[in-house]
């Protein structure tokens, strides 16, 4: 779901790559409000905390709202020299560092939760750390995508899938209104796996609280060897063919 990209790229591995990190992205969404009160998988609101902090000059906490786009920014500049770098001197798959910086952030903070290493982390680092991953992973997946996939907001996704809808209601070439039903399939799938990650995360977070996040670095490691699976798979059924 990651390696293949331009013609050789499938609805198949749009459809995958969209059900498992919007997942994961609703289950960091959910964790960072109930633990430390701050959306951290889109800076869209923070704009306006920001600007709101300023107009009634509450200068230190303009700043920190300032500091958590500047986090998600600075993730998604990351991800994205990151996968160039990697793709110029061909030392490692271009996926395989984001995520694996991914994976290290969440582990990192799901640690914190655990009471009995006696590792914490203030609120602030806590949301900027998960604003950072979050930055990586949108930044990565739009790349790999080519912009078909985001996973870490619904905003636009919402706005996509109401114009598509409409279009269903007028006549189309039968070839246009299939590929358009199958790109309204895909923002439900995103959706639908975000909102799940969220009802499922909170449920989770109730019992074990920031370890929940150890749960999405999971994932995320499940994917990498997945992907390495299948792709050595599909190499030798090449080989033998």
């Amino acid at each position: 779901m990651f390696r293949h990209r331009g013609k050789n790229r499938t609805y198949f591995h749009n459809l995958k790559l969209a059900s498992v990190l919007s997942f994961v992205a609703g289950i960091v969404n959910i964790a960072g409000v109930l633990s430390v009160k701050v959306l951290t998988t889109n800076i869209t609101g923070h704009f306006a905390f920001f600007s709101e902090e300023i107009l009634i000059d509450h200068y230190n906490k303009a700043l920190t709202y300032f500091i958590f786009i500047i986090c998600f920014l600075g993730g998604a500049f990351s991800s994205s020299f990151m996968v160039e770098f990697s793709s110029g001197h061909k030392m490692f798959r271009p996926h395989l560092i984001p995520l694996i910086t991914e994976i290290l952030i969440l582990g990192f903070v799901g640690i914190t939760g655990d009471q009995t290493l006696k590792i914490s982390i203030s609120h602030y680092a806590i949301a900027g750390l998960l604003l950072f991953a979050m930055g990586v992973q949108n930044s990565l997946v739009t790349r790999v995508s080519q912009s078909v996939v985001r996973t870490t907001h619904l905003t636009g996704l919402f706005t996509d899938l109401g114009i598509e809808l409409s279009k269903l209601f007028f006549k189309e070439r039968e070839n246009e209104k299939r590929q358009l039903k199958k790109n309204i399939a895909l923002k439900l799938v995103i959706i639908a796996c975000f909102f799940a990650g969220c009802m499922i995360g909170g449920f989770v977070y109730s019992m074990i609280q920031l370890k929940t996040l150890l749960v999405t670095a999971g994932l995320l490691f499940g994917v990498i060897r997945y992907d390495k699976f299948l792709y050595r798979y599909y190499a030798l059924k090449r080989k033998f063919r």
